[in-house]
């Protein structure tokens, strides 16, 4: 046995090179089988994140379906989702440039499909026998918008022949999920009103189509302002189903004879939040029975439903699956496990074979160098419990010296209303292989645990998150597992924001990073997109009338309080968060000379998703944490400049 290399925390020398993290790596979404033809998104940092429909043919071939130079991606609500279609030989994708949508009539070949206006569509579904496709539309039509004060969005049919495009439901702020019945003669669809969003509350409405295809009067199903419906799917059999969560979990119901009827109540979320379309997570099997994706604990499982309400779990070694999509006996879904990247898999349920069809990346890591995430619970204030990964410091080759306590990196999951991942994380990994702890918080709000859990964030957005976020680095340095002198907090997005607030009006982390982070709400609440207009309503309190919550609550009108460095990391493109918030932070520590650095990413929006920005964010980040922390990484780095640094830290770059 090789002796281990003796060497500071975050000096290690990582099996994951940083500039060869993303080499022929692919982003995998909406993944769908039919005949034993599959087709899938690939967005491709080579590509400059453009997002590429190809398909995978019986024989294992693949086959690109949209040309180089057009990005197969929609900007409904902004984050967009199920930017395509394929129903048979019926191939759409949008354009994500103009939000056009354009037929596939061969691989690379498109012809446009709809007119070319201010329009973007998403969360299509095929009429076939009456030539149309439902959908959802956006209209950014300058004259609409000045009529409405926003852009409006409504249940639109397109007629596959012409183009022409007919509003089907309107009135309603937002709509999702149209699905037509098998027998084409009932349509349903999900439509929800401000301050909500989806998992604040959506109704389930159904209308019937007459014979010459016109939409009768809609009725409501299922949910309120207040309830959670989640995913309306038809069964073969013609049995209308979908996710609610009348007994605070996400659960499977279906409709009998005009009735509400749950199945397998059981405390498992059986359904995560719509920030995208077409989240897909339960389908049919042959036999009648459900096959869906369950999470509890913190992880993801895979469930057998039987029409009786009996369940069994299925015995895989993922903790994270998505994007299921039923052909027969045979599941495809999107899958990882905590040592393995994403990939593509097809899941016999007769005989439980799985065979791999795509790999999201080709690195293929050692399980000797992988950091396996250990899920725990804390204590947090007002004797709440919370939870979190936690990634021990982790190298086959290297150990610290005795007595030094690792750096630890505090990160937590965007929206807020989301979760942390539990599968392979290459953001984890390189930390923890260079010698850092990393704790990623399943704070107080977070899905995946229920309702209660979930609704604890609603008015208190920079409380439970920060305190979550803090009581987990305290308990940790507790535990001996932990610098206390050396903790960094990080996030994108809401993690962004609560890592400047954890900066702002705590004193445990003695450094940061935050990515297209929000500093001051009032300014999300004037700038942001329609979809997260009156998000903060919900999160911090009505506006104007909680006016100076939000004061109290934004750390960028109070970087005087910061006293920690901070690196601020942007993308130029981003219109969810625009790069104005990221510029005032930064003016306000430099007006308070708090160290700190900048980067702006032109040509990127919110998350990076090219390559060159992808590996200088990492390599940025890895730099400042050395800087700060009084380390020297072992990657050949660009060093990274930060203003106000003493110049004894800054040689240790």
């Amino acid at each position: 046995m090789n002796e281990l290399t003796v060497a500071p925390f975050g000096s290690w020398l990582s099996p994951y090179a940083i500039e060869r993290l993303i080499d022929g790596v692919v982003f995998i979404s909406e993944v769908r089988r039919a005949g034993g033809t599959c087709w899938w998104l690939e967005g491709r940092p080579d590509e400059d994140g453009r997002q590429v429909l190809v398909r995978r043919d019986p024989d294992g071939s693949l086959i690109r379906l949209t040309p180089a130079g057009f990005n197969a991606r929609c900007r409904v609500h902004e984050y967009g989702g199920a930017a395509t279609l394929v129903s048979g030989d019926l191939v759409i994708v949008s354009d994500f440039m103009t939000g056009r949508l354009h037929r596939v009539v061969e691989p690379e070949v498109l012809v446009p499909l709809t007119p070319d206006r201010q329009w973007r569509f998403a969360d299509l579904d095929h009429d076939a026998p009456r030539g149309r496709v439902y959908a959802i539309r956006e209209d950014h039509e300058p004259d609409v918008v000045a009529a409405h004060g926003e852009w409006v969005n409504e249940l639109v049919a397109i007629d596959l022949a012409t183009g022409a495009v007919s509003v089907i439901a309107a009135g309603a702020d937002f709509y999702a999920a149209p699905r037509l019945s098998p027998d084409g003669r009932h349509l349903v669809w999900l439509e929800w009103r401000h301050p909500n969003l989806p998992w604040d509350g959506t109704v389930l409405r159904m209308a019937s189509i007459a014979a010459d295809g016109s939409i009768g009067t809609a009725e409501t199903v299922a949910g309120s302002a207040s309830d959670w419906i989640s995913q309306p799917r038809w069964s073969p059999a013609g049995v209308l189903h979908f996710v609610a969560e009348p007994d605070g979990w996400m659960n499977l119901q279906r409709v009998v004879d005009g009735r509400l009827e749950p199945i397998a109540a059981m405390e498992v979320e059986f359904a995560s939040p719509e920030w995208v379309f077409g989240n897909a997570e339960y389908g049919f099997l042959p036999d009648g029975a459900i096959l869906a994706i369950g999470r509890s604990g913190g992880r993801d499982r895979l469930y057998r439903v039987g029409p009786d309400g009996s369940s069994t779990t299925l015995d895989l070694p993922y903790t994270e699956i998505g994007s299921v999509s039923i052909d027969g006996s045979v599941a495809v879904m999107r899958v990882v496990s905590p040592t393995e990247p994403a990939r593509v898999i097809a899941f016999d349920t007769a005989t439980g074979d799985v065979d791999v069809l795509r790999v999201a990346s080709p690195l293929q890591p050692d399980p000797a160098d992988v950091s396996i995430p250990r899920h725990i619970e804390f204590p947090s204030t007002g004797g709440r419990i919370s939870r979190g990964n936690y990634y021990a410091p982790h190298n086959a080759r290297f150990r610290a010296p005795d007595g030094e306590l690792p750096p630890l990196v505090v990160t937590s999951h965007g929206g807020p209303t989301s979760a942390a991942f539990s599968g392979w994380t290459t953001t984890m990994q390189l930390f923890a292989s260079r010698g850092f702890a990393v704790l990623d918080v399943d704070y107080g709000g977070s899905t995946g645990y229920g309702r209660e859990y979930r609704r604890s964030l609603n008015g208190e957005w920079g409380i439970v998150d920060v305190d979550d976020c803090v009581a987990g680095a305290e308990w940790l340095v507790a535990q001996g597992l932990a610098d206390p002198a050396r903790l960094a907090i990080r996030g994108g997005s809401a993690s962004g924001f609560t890592t400047l607030a954890a900066l702002a009006f705590r004193r445990t982390f003695t450094a940061g990073t935050t990515l297209f982070g929000i500093g001051d709400l009032r300014s999300f609440v004037k700038d942001t997109h329609k979809f997260e207009s009156r998000y903060l309503e919900t999160m911090v309190g009505p506006w104007p009338e909680t006016r100076q919550r939000y004061l109290d609550r934004s750390p960028a009108l109070h970087a005087d309080r910061i006293v920690a460095p901070v690196l601020v990391q942007q993308g130029a493109d981003d219109r969810v968060v625009p790069p104005a918030e990221a510029e005032r932070i930064v003016a306000a520590l430099r007006e308070q000379r708090v160290p700190h650095a900048f980067i702006l990413f032109p040509g990127e929006d919110h998350g990076f998703r090219g390559r060159e920005a992808i590996i200088r964010s990492v390599g940025a980040e890895l730099s400042f944490y050395g800087q700060i922390f009084g380390f020297t990484p072992a990657d050949a780095i660009e060093p990274l400049a930060v203003t106000f640094i003493d110049e004894d830290r800054a040689s240790g770059a």
